[in-house]
């Protein structure tokens, strides 16, 4: 705060002692006081009706004076003087400065005739002291008051707003966000304070000021373009102001107090006349419900069965678990709420609520209490009345559950004995039927003792009078009567099982021994009838004197035969005997094998008749091996001659085109001599093919006297035509690249020469390794990118192996004498010599070359060079026609 502030705030409560210095030399601070003071003195006049237009004018008669002291102090003045000279109107200022003096207010140098002459700075000061003491002095925030209390007021209302820094009652208002924030603090609605900005103080001043005159209730006391136009306002005017704003709004904040309070005295009261009711409602239902449960817990009257006993005590426990508790609680409630009653009452300084008769605490606490003692002693009733009945119950629920038992098992048993299964039975199943027996005897002497139990429980509820004796003691009768009947009736099926069981043991044992000698002999059988109708497949003479061989011995296994089938049957005759015998009822067959009598008899004779079937049929084939020997024997006299003169004609022909015996023509001419050789063999491979198509219609796949078949002599045959024929080829390829390779005839022999060394597997190819070692072998060094160029060269295929065609077609290319490029240049040079330069015109061509400076190049005319033309000769012209030539040159 700077030092005018801190001279203003020493003591805002006494009046400056000169008002001539610095206050009101300001015109401006003179302005807005004028403005400011007038409409805060007509806020409070029009309360009486009436306003002031000038301030300094209107106050010279002390009449508004002593008005306005009037409306704003709530008091009444000394009666006014009516009369409108000098005397009455200084009575009348001096009765409104004595007013003020008596609230405590020094006025110093403010005198009544000042006022009544119109003194504006006496004026305007008396009026500051006024607007002090009745609109600031009042306002205290933390012990502060007047100024310091107000401008804690406003910086604590305006605390939440960012733009907004209140540090005094001059500058801090001159953006006039101050006014707005405590307007939007207090009433938002009014205010859209998120739209308004810092830099736009007029709008937001004329924003304040208006809103504050149209709903606040707070005349504009500054213009915004005053405050904004100076460049400190007056620090009295923007007090009084703010002052406005304090008061308009503690004002609503007091009056919303005093609503609050008797809405709350209302409250109170309501609330109060509202548990009243409650605990009478609630009181006279809980004195209902007891008076209507304990009739009912007094009720002994006992029920004569267990079922309607169980429903009394389900009924009480349903009364203790689900009825009770709520007014156990509702009982708890209402004590609360009497209490709480009392309490609210007390406190408010209200009589003490008195229930109605009857319904007093003591009195539901008395009820209540019967209550309980009816349900104890019900309790204890019932629990003996079901204790009671229970034993009762117990022995006949026993009775019941041993004889229900009982029946179930018994339930099919005397059916079951009396049933006659074991007269169709086999062995094994009356085996198995003693043993159930068995085991139905211990079941029955198991239940021995639950018959007894049931009789004995049928005596004890005789005894103690039971209501439904008579069905019971009819029950165990019966089950008495049925019991005796099953003994009876298992004596009886174990003896008829035992004499069944012996009479099937025999015929058992004959069973068995029948199914011992049946199988085999039966099995022997099937076999000899298997291997009689055997369609067999033989190849040679001796498999078929083989198959007659094992024949004839089985012809003289017949007659032992014949005796053993006779013993079997002898076996099925013997058990039919004892069937008829004892009348034994057979349930089925032999159970130890499905082989019957008929079965034997019936193969016995399919047997027989299958032999002499057997004799024809090895007969038959006999004679066929011996045709099919003979055709083997013609077909392997031929082929044994034709097979080796093949061989032989095959390496003949390998030989005469490895070794290098004369020239090229010289082993052409010998091969063509074999060719014709070969051709006049065709007859007898014909020949051969005639009988080879008789073997084959005679189903022969294999002939012992020869190694060759019909297959490997064709492929032999067509193998040596090829091979002549790709020998000759390659003879004559090779004149054609000597000759047009100028390949001398001992280069030839030296290209084979080399080529047949590093053939290793002699299959007229080399392979990659074997090609690399031929090329080193005759001084080429080469690295891998070059050995994979030659490679595709002569494998452009990429088989893997290089022919010797290949070979010699490669050999070529690297030794003849060739027009290269190179070369090509390598003669310009030779035939320029020591001359300058060497013009030559290719007439092929269509263009003139100049060699100049050791270098080739075209030109348009050879006239203006002057230098010797060479003329063309065919191997140049055609060398320098060649578009690869041609290209290389000229680059």
């Amino acid at each position: 705060m700077d030092h005018y502030d801190s001279q203003q705030t020493n003591d805002y409560m006494q009046p400056e002692e000169d008002w001539d210095r610095d206050l009101l030399l300001d015109p401006a601070w003179e302005k807005q006081q004028r403005k400011t003071f007038t409409a805060w003195c007509n806020s409070h006049l029009r309360k009486a009706g009436t306003q002031i237009e000038n301030i300094e004018e209107d106050f010279r008669d002390g009449l508004k004076l002593m008005l306005l002291l009037e409306v704003i102090s709530g008091e009444r003045l000394a009666k006014p003087e009516r009369g409108k000279m000098r005397v009455h109107k200084i009575s009348n200022v001096n009765k409104a400065l004595d007013f003020i003096a008596s609230k405590g207010v020094k006025l110093v140098s403010i005198g009544a005739e000042e006022i009544v002459d119109g003194n504006v700075k006496m004026t305007l000061g008396m009026i500051w002291t006024i607007i002090l003491r009745f609109a600031i002095q009042d306002i205290s925030v933390e012990e502060t008051s007047a100024k310091e209390g107000l401008l804690l007021w406003c910086q604590r209302k305006t605390a939440p707003y960012k733009n907004v820094n209140i540090q005094n009652f001059h500058i801090s208002w001159k953006d006039g966000l101050g006014f707005c924030a405590l307007i939007h603090r207090h009433r938002p609605e009014l205010i859209d304070y998120g739209k308004l900005r810092k830099d736009d103080p007029l709008t937001n001043l004329n924003t304040a000021f208006d809103v504050a005159e149209k709903y606040l209730d707070i005349p504009k006391m500054l213009d915004a373009e005053d405050i904004v136009g100076t460049a400190r306002p007056d620090e009295k005017a923007i007090m009084t102001y703010v002052s406005s704003f304090y008061h308009a709004f503690s004002g609503a904040q007091k009056a919303e107090t005093a609503a609050n309070r008797i809405c709350k005295v209302l409250a109170v009261n309501q609330e109060n006349e509202q548990l009243m009711e409650d605990y009478e409602k609630l009181a006279s239902d809980l004195l209902e419900w007891i008076r209507r449960t304990i009739p009912w817990l007094e009720n002994r009257a006992p029920e004569n069965t267990m079922h309607a006993m169980q429903q009394k005590l389900e009924d009480f426990r349903d009364y203790r678990r689900l009825h009770k508790p709520p007014k156990v609680q509702e009982k708890c409630q209402l004590e609360i709420n009497f209490n709480t009653l009392q309490t609210k009452l007390r406190l408010s300084n209200r009589p003490a609520f008195m229930p109605s008769e009857g319904r007093m605490v003591s009195d539901i606490n008395n009820a209540w209490g019967c209550l309980e003692q009816a349900e104890k002693g019900y309790e204890e009733w019932l629990l003996n009345e079901i204790r009671r009945l229970e034993r009762l119950d117990h022995l006949a629920e026993k009775f019941r559950q041993k004889a229900s038992i009982h029946e179930a098992w018994t339930d099919g048993k005397e059916a079951m004995l009396r049933q006659k299964d074991y007269e169709t039975a086999t062995l094994s199943e009356i085996k198995a039927l003693l043993k159930k027996h068995e085991a139905f005897e211990s079941d029955l002497a198991a239940h021995q003792d639950r018959v007894e139990q049931i009789a004995a429980i049928a005596q004890e509820l005789n005894e103690l009078d039971y209501y439904d004796s008579p069905s019971v003691n009819a029950r165990c009768q019966k089950i008495c009567d049925q019991w005796d009947n099953l003994g009876a009736l298992t004596q009886k099926r174990r003896e008829a099982l035992e004499r069944t069981e012996k009479l099937l043991e025999t015929i058992d044992q004959l069973y068995l021994e029948y199914a011992k000698r049946a199988a085999p002999f039966n099995n022997w059988m099937e076999g000899a009838m298997e291997d009689l109708q055997d369609t067999f497949i033989v190849h040679t003479i001796e498999e078929i004197q083989g198959l007659t061989t094992a024949h004839e011995q089985f012809k003289a296994t017949l007659p032992d035969a014949d005796k053993e089938r006779l013993a079997i049957l002898g076996i099925h005759n013997e058990v039919s005997k004892i069937v008829q015998t004892y009348h034994v009822n057979m349930a089925g067959t032999n159970p130890y094998t499905t082989i019957t009598p008929q079965e034997i008899n019936s193969k016995w004779d399919h047997v027989r008749q299958l032999v002499p079937r057997r004799d024809q049929a090895l007969t038959e084939e006999h004679a066929r091996q011996q045709h099919n020997e003979r055709l083997r024997k013609q077909f392997a006299a031929q082929a044994n001659v034709i097979g080796p003169w093949i061989q032989t004609k095959m390496e003949e022909i390998g030989r005469i085109s490895i070794e290098m015996h004369g020239t090229l023509e010289d082993q052409l001419s010998h091969l063509r001599q074999y060719e014709k050789s070969i051709v006049n063999y065709k007859p007898k491979i014909d020949q051969l093919e005639g009988d080879h198509q008789l073997i084959q219609e005679a189903l022969i796949f294999d002939n012992k006297h020869t190694n060759y078949t019909m297959e490997h002599i064709r492929v032999g045959w067509e193998q040596l035509l090829t091979t002549i024929a790709r020998t000759i080829n390659e003879v004559e390829n090779q004149i054609l690249t000597r000759d047009a390779k100028g390949i001398s005839q001992e280069q030839m022999n030296e290209f084979r020469a080399s080529f047949n060394h590093f053939d290793r597997k002699k299959t007229g190819m080399m392979d990659t390794d074997d090609f690399r070692a031929c090329l080193i072998s005759m001084g080429y060094n080469m690295g891998e990118a070059e050995f994979a160029r030659i490679m595709s060269i002569v494998d452009p295929n990429r088989l893997g192996v290089v022919t010797f065609q290949a070979f010699i077609d490669f050999m070529s290319r690297e030794t003849a004498d060739t027009d290269t490029a190179d070369q090509v240049m390598a003669s310009f040079k030779i035939l320029a010599g020591d001359k300058v330069g060497l013009l030559w015109r290719g007439h092929r061509a269509g263009a003139t070359l100049i060699w100049r400076g050791g270098h080739l190049h075209p030109i348009a005319s050879s006239s203006r060079w002057g230098l010797p033309v060479l003329s063309t000769s065919t191997h140049f012209c055609n060398a320098w026609a060649s578009a690869k030539v041609l290209g290389h040159i000229l680059a």
